[in-house]
């Protein structure tokens, strides 16, 4: 038996994937734990659908349980092509086959997370029908949430499969999360990914496991047993760094002679970085300070870069690709812009590079592919990037603060959204309870 295939084999049930097993509800129970408050204003992320009455710009705008436009080729072909950089999709939702628009027009992944099938399986109906079956079956709560999450997410990588396989493993990747309640537990997390790697059992799924203090010691155990890893929430470049470290230490860890079917992304989130700088900056006031909103994210992106390509090198790595390791992809997360006079594709376009990813929600997606120019940008300008970061340090601004605060307000967004839609789904079960009786 193989060093992964032992470790698959000890993974936990269902119901024990969460922060305690006691938080899945029976259906005869009173309701779980209320949520944590909601986090501030400033990084509430909750991605917004389209209307049904939003005119379609000449691009590709998709929208659940609707059919998408078809585009033959977009800017989102050439981004992969001439710069070698992946389009994926922020967004998951029933039916899947939504999803075959957007792969013919150059999407090559799709990310989840929490908010997202918070989303999507509290505004449709087109979930009901499993849930149902699974409530007369006798699932608690959480674990038909599992269910529901599993089904999408194994549909999907069904649909990716064929760019898998077409590129040896390098993309179409489907990812999946772990509970947001395992934030700040080592284990915890490194039992829910492998359950969840188990369950899906797709070979284009990758876990996302947060980049939490806790959670950088699971990502190497979870890497080192085979498993492929979308490690997310990372708002800091010391943070950044400790994500590879994981990622290097848990390949050298798995005693496996081939590591290529082992993947990984690094999710470096943008967006929310300027949010919460910009404020600061606001709050300073001067000319100096104004001066540099909505430079803070991308300058410290293109330095994420520079890491990536400088921990990629040299005579460690080349050790592990010798054995068939592939890099861990530096991927764009929170694209979306947030400030409305910014430009709509400023956490796009800015930031493209080779054998990186970008992972776009609908509305930065629609605006690439219908205005987004295709260059290699996210090296153009190092020096320029530096000193922005650097002037941003003489103000004041702590880096390692707006890290750590970010992460927190992440995860806390992300436990809301959960517990919200497991509040959802047991007031569907009771009132299917009631109609019943």
């Amino acid at each position: 038996m193989s060093h992964v295939q032992k470790n698959i084999h000890k993974t936990p049930s269902m119901a024990s994937i969460s922060y305690l097993s006691s938080r899945a509800t029976p259906l005869n129970s009173s309701p779980f734990l209320p949520p944590p408050p909601p986090p501030p204003p400033t990084t509430a992320v909750l991605l917004r659908f389209p209307s049904k009455t939003a005119p379609l710009a000449a691009s590709l705008l998709v929208k659940c349980s609707q059919n998408g436009s078809h585009v033959k080729r977009t800017t989102l072909h050439d981004l992969y092509e001439k710069q070698g950089q992946s389009p994926w999709y922020d967004n998951l939702c029933r039916p899947v086959t939504d999803l075959l628009p957007l792969i013919e027009s150059g999407v090559r992944g799709v990310t989840s997370n929490p908010t997202i099938f918070q989303k999507a399986i509290s505004t449709s109906t087109a979930y009901n029908d499993q849930f149902m079956e699974l409530v007369q079956g006798g699932k608690d709560i959480e674990s038909a949430y599992w269910e529901l999450v599993v089904k999408d997410i194994q549909d999907a990588c069904r649909m990716f499969e064929p760019i898998y396989d077409e590129t040896d493993g390098g993309d179409g990747y489907v990812s999946v999360e772990v509970s947001p309640w395992l934030g700040d537990d080592t284990q915890g997390t490194i039992d829910a990914a492998k359950w969840l790697h188990k369950v899906v059992d797709r070979p284009n799924v990758h876990i996302k496991i947060p980049a939490t203090t806790a959670c950088v010691p699971s990502i190497k155990e979870v890497i080192s047993f085979g498993i492929s890893v979308n490690v997310t929430l990372i708002f800091s470049l010391s943070r950044y760094e400790a994500v590879i470290d994981a990622y290097l230490d848990g390949l050298e860890a798995s005693g496996l002679d081939d590591l290529s079917r082992i993947a990984s992304v690094a999710s470096f989130y943008v967006s929310r970085v300027d949010t919460l700088v910009d404020s600061t900056l606001e709050k300073i006031g001067t000319p100096e300070a104004l001066e540099l909103r909505g430079k803070a994210a991308n300058a410290q992106a293109a330095l994420a870069f520079q890491l990536y390509q400088k921990k990629f090198s040299g005579p460690r790595w080349e050790a592990l690709v010798k054995k068939g390791a592939k890099k861990q992809r530096l991927l764009w997360a929170s694209t979306n812009v947030k400030n409305p006079s910014y430009p709509d594709t400023l956490y796009v376009a800015p930031l493209v590079g080779p054998d990186t990813v970008s992972t776009m929600p609908d509305e930065a997606l629609q605006a690439f592919i219908d205005h987004g120019t295709v260059g290699r940008t996210i090296d153009s300008n190092v020096s320029e990037a530096e000193g922005i970061y650097s002037a941003l340090e003489k103000l004041g601004i702590d880096w390692s603060y707006v890290g750590s605060r970010l992460e927190v307000e992440g995860l806390v967004s992300f436990k809301t959204s959960f517990n919200s839609l497991l509040d959802n789904l047991q007031e569907k079960a009771n009132s299917m309870i009631l109609v019943s009786m």
